[in-house]
């Protein structure tokens, strides 16, 4: 997203993305002879896409023009938080002692890591933007726990993917990019689409149907790991103390929300 979204914008950048893993994925399930039962789960499908794909891929696309890899890898881990925060609002779910403290380390964390794109004003907007895609995922996990528990894996993986690239589709068209895709921006979309795509949200969603919703969320404590390491590595990005401290406190406020 650090390389694409800058060269052909937000819109084209996320609906690409989906547009290629739903298509990948299209193409090996009617291979395979998988039915995701379209007429069944449009809805949860629809729902679920715009919540996992649409919104926070253009989200963090957005992000993506102003801030760095490794700070929104950072941002991103705190969906576990907020997915406790929305399990508690809509499904009456009781909050522990344990998870609120949780709750407010995790926060900490994440003000945190913002606070220095706060002092510049063209920051601000990114910052928060980055904030709503991880809360996207949280609300998608409580989503997903009421209401899409029996779609399939599979189905989930596709529908989520064509649906989130319908609903960008008119984005797309009144944000046209300025040029055509280099042949480097163009390979970092496939990669985006077949491995960001569909290759991890068939292990997501398999991940969400084994060990449930919530479950499934702890994957962010590996996110900014390698989103900071791999920012730092190709994007020649600075790893600051702040940012540091700030994913630790993320981590640690997942890590007791989570904890049973």
């Amino acid at each position: 997203m650090r390389i694409t979204s800058p060269a052909i914008g937000p819109a084209l950048t996320a609906d690409a993305r989906m547009l290629i893993a739903g298509l990948a994925l299209a193409a090996w399930f009617r291979a395979v002879g998988f039915d995701p039962q379209w007429r069944r789960y449009w809805r949860q499908y629809l729902v679920t896409g715009l919540l996992t794909s649409a919104a926070p891929f253009l989200l963090f696309a957005y992000a993506a023009l102003k801030l760095p890899a490794g700070l929104m890898a950072v941002i991103n881990a705190s969906s576990p938080i907020w997915g406790a925060l929305f399990s508690a609002w809509l499904l009456g779910e009781r909050l522990s002692g344990r998870a609120v403290t949780g709750l407010a380390i995790g926060v900490a964390g994440v003000a945190l890591v913002t606070r220095p794109a706060a002092g510049a004003a063209f920051a601000v907007l990114p910052a928060l933007a980055a904030i709503g895609a991880a809360m996207c995922y949280g609300l998608a996990a409580t989503y997903m726990r009421r209401w899409a528990k029996d779609v399939p894996s599979r189905g989930m993986a596709l529908g989520t993917q064509l649906a989130g690239a319908v609903m960008l589709a008119p984005l797309v068209a009144l944000t046209p990019p300025a040029a055509l895709p280099t042949p480097f921006v163009a390979a970092c979309l496939l990669a985006m689409g077949l491995l960001c795509g569909a290759v991890a949200y068939l292990l997501y969603f398999r991940l969400v149907t084994d060990i449930g919703a919530a479950g499934a969320l702890t994957v962010t404590y590996l996110i900014p790991i390698f989103g900071v390491a791999w920012g730092a590595a190709f994007l020649g990005e600075t790893v600051s103390p702040l940012m540091l401290g700030g994913a630790a406190l993320v981590l640690l406020g997942t890590f007791f929300v989570l904890r049973k």
